[in-house]
Parts: structure tokens; C-alpha cells; sequence
């Protein structure tokens, strides 16, 4: 066997395939793979990757991180070898999935959509992507290897690319950044980022990027007030409930925030038709599940409407307040409800994000202004 003799002893290849421990046959493998870089004729090569495959098959994992590890940046890997150290476990997978030129751009859009975040971040990482592979991180890949992929600039993504991100993670305070802080940005995307990005990321939008400082202020000024004041307050105002909850979850607009914020407000009625919409469930089983059903009943119906886990705990605490207020007569006056409801809330330990804590303290703050003044107009009255 050629490869024997320009790399290995015969000792060693017998370690390779019968070694008595996974650390001697570590050991052989992590021998075999640095010696690859030395000249070998497509003979010796060939043997050498069959070697590589007979290791990739290994039970032990060491042996398998071995092979990884020390050929993750090698043009030597096989694509068969990578391929299947990629299916691995994430110890054995990483390295790779980080380096290895082995895989083509297909290949790592498709283990992209079938691994686990991990993986993910790791393809996120790599010194180079296509705008085939951020495409499928951008619609597939979690938050977290999303906001990497957007941090990485030498990671080719297309508009729709960008666009998918931000439909999926506009909320995410770490992907709008890892976004606006990119070199190169579509307009499309910069306007819309502007809407959602912090006022020291919008700073340096208007500063890096073709918008207006104008401009900035008419699109954040105009989301913030469609996101909040308008839809939070026609919640309350809707006359055929139903049908107006079904149109904002047609136009993706049936958010978290807005069902949370709406629920602080008071307004129940949106609150239960929407949980009723985003779970597919008739409006008399969602109020029966909010109300009436026991302790597990809300978690029940919240986790159907597929509302995010980690803000249950706020959820919770806007049905509880309002039923304490319910019970003590205090519906009667809306403006009153809303200040006492707003003050409760916020009081209560809950999970809320800060941004709607933030909107629902300048929202009581608005009240509590409205209620004084009309408390004046009828003393002086």
C-alpha cells in the first residue's frame, strides 16, 4: 500500500482499523490526517480517503472529533467524509461545518434546514457564504445563527434574503443591529429597519446608508404609532371583532406585543378573539379555556396560539389583573379601568419585553394626564 510508505508505517495503519483503545486510534487518525498535506500521487490520496472513511465510520467519538478537527480546513476531505461528519454529533460536526471547503453551497443550505441551531451558528460563521446558503438561514436557521449569519460581512445576502430575516426577527433587538450594522444595505431594507432599530442604530443607519434624516423620523414616527397607538386602540373600538382580529392576522399583524399591550389596556374581548384566531379554536372554547378553565386553561390555549413560552408569565398576569378588577366593580369607567389595569400590570412580576413595559408606562403616564385634567375641569366646574 503506497500511503504506507510515504506517510504511515504498516504499524500504524493496523492502529487505524484494530487499535485497542479510541485514544491510540485518536492518535493514529490525527497522524494520517497531517501527514496528508505532503505530496501523495492520486494513488496514495485515494487510499489515504479510504482510509478517511474507514475512521469517519469509527464508534468512538474521539476518533471521529480527531478526523474533523484536524482536516476541518483541508481541501484533502473528502465531500462523502464531510458530508457524513456533518450528520454527526455537534463535538464531531463543528469543525467542519466552521471550515471545510468540502461542501458545496447546496449541501450546506440543506443541513442548514435539517440541524440543530448549533450547526446552524457554525455555518454562520464560515469565512465565506453565498447568497444561497444566507437564504436558507434566513428562512430556516434560528435567531441566533440569523443574527451571526447579518454580523458576518463576508456573507452575501440577497433582498429577499434580508427581507425573510427581518419578517421572522424584526423583534429581535440582536438581528436589527447585526443588520443595520452591515457595509452594504438595499434601501428597502434600510427604510424598514429604521422603523425597528434603536435611536443610536438609527443614527448610524442615517449616517452609513442613502435615508434621510427626514425620512427616518416620518417612518419610525409612523410605525411606532401604527404598531401602537392606532391598532391598540381600535382593539378597543372594534365593532365586529371577529372580522377585524382574522385581518390583522392576514397581514401578520396579530403580534405577541400587540395581544399583550391590547391585554394591559383592558381590552379582553380583542385578547380572547385573538387567541381564538391565532389557535384555531371557536370564540366560546377560547373564552371558556381563559376563564373558566382552571389554572392550566389559559397556558393550554396560549401555548395552541403558538405565543412565544417566555412571555406567558405577562399573559398571566394581564388575566389576573383583570379579573381582581373585575371582581372589586372597577369596568364601569374605561378611563378609570385603564389606569388602574395599566398601574396592576406593571406592578406584577412578569416577563414582558422591555420595549412594551416601556409603551404601556408612557401609555398610563398619557392617561393618568388625561384623568387629571378632567378631575380639574370638574372641580372648577
Amino acid at each position: 500500500m503506497a500511503i504506507t510508505r510515504a506517510a504511515l508505517t504498516d504499524g500504524d495503519i493496523r492502529t487505524l482499523v484494530r487499535g485497542a483503545t479510541e485514544d491510540e486510534r485518536a492518535a493514529a487518525v490525527h497522524k494520517l490526517c497531517r501527514r496528508m498535506d505532503v505530496e501523495l500521487s492520486p494513488e496514495e490520496r485515494a487510499a489515504a480517503q479510504d482510509v478517511l472513511r474507514l475512521m469517519a465510520e469509527d464508534a468512538a467519538e474521539l476518533v471521529r472529533r480527531a478526523l474533523s478537527v484536524t482536516l476541518k480546513s483541508s481541501p484533502l476531505l473528502p465531500r462523502d467524509v464531510a458530508l457524513k461528519l456533518a450528520k454527526d454529533v455537534e463535538s464531531v460536526a463543528l469543525p467542519v461545518l466552521n471550515h471545510s471547503p468540502a461542501f458545496t453551497d447546496h449541501d450546506l443550505a440543506e443541513i442548514v434546514r435539517a440541524s440543530s441551531a448549533a450547526k446552524q451558528v457554525a455555518i454562520a460563521r464560515r469565512p465565506t457564504l453565498s447568497a444561497t446558503v444566507t437564504d436558507a438561514l434566513a428562512t430556516h436557521g434560528c435567531e441566533a445563527a440569523v443574527q451571526t449569519a447579518c454580523a458576518n460581512d463576508n456573507a452575501t445576502f440577497s433582498d429577499k434574503g434580508l427581507a425573510s430575516a427581518l419578517d421572522r426577527f424584526g423583534a429581535s433587538e440582536g438581528v436589527v443591529t447585526a443588520m443595520a450594522y452591515r457595509k452594504v444595505l438595499p434601501l428597502s431594507i434600510t427604510e424598514r429597519l429604521v422603523t425597528m432599530a434603536s435611536e443610536a442604530v438609527r443614527a448610524h443607519l442615517i449616517e452609513h446608508h442613502a435615508i434621510e434624516v427626514e425620512t427616518a423620523q416620518v417612518l419610525s414616527i409612523g410605525a411606532r404609532e401604527r404598531a401602537t397607538v392606532d391598532l391598540v386602540d381600535e382593539a378597543g373600538r372594534a365593532t365586529d371583532m371577529k372580522a377585524f382580529v382574522a385581518h390583522l392576522h392576514s397581514e401578520e399583524r396579530l403580534t405577541p406585543s400587540l395581544m399583550l399591550r391590547a391585554l394591559a389596556h383592558g381590552h379582553m374581548n380583542f385578547f380572547e378573539w385573538g387567541i381564538a384566531e391565532l389557535s384555531s379554536v371557536p370564540h366560546h372554547r377560547a373564552w371558556l379555556m381563559i376563564h373558566d378553565a382552571g389554572a392550566l386553561g389559559l397556558k393550554a390555549i396560549y401555548e395552541r396560539a403558538g405565543l412565544p413560552a417566555r412571555m406567558f408569565a405577562a399573559f398571566r398576569v394581564g388575566v389576573d389583573t383583570y379579573h381582581a378588577l373585575q371582581q372589586e366593580g372597577e369596568l364601569r369607567e374605561l378611563s378609570r379601568f385603564q389606569e388602574r389595569m395599566l398601574q396592576r400590570f406593571l406592578t406584577q412580576p412578569q416577563t414582558a419585553k422591555r420595549e412594551d413595559v416601556d409603551y404601556l408606562i408612557e401609555r398610563l403616564d398619557q392617561i393618568s394626564r388625561e384623568s387629571a385634567k378632567m378631575a380639574d375641569a370638574r372641580g372648577a366646574a
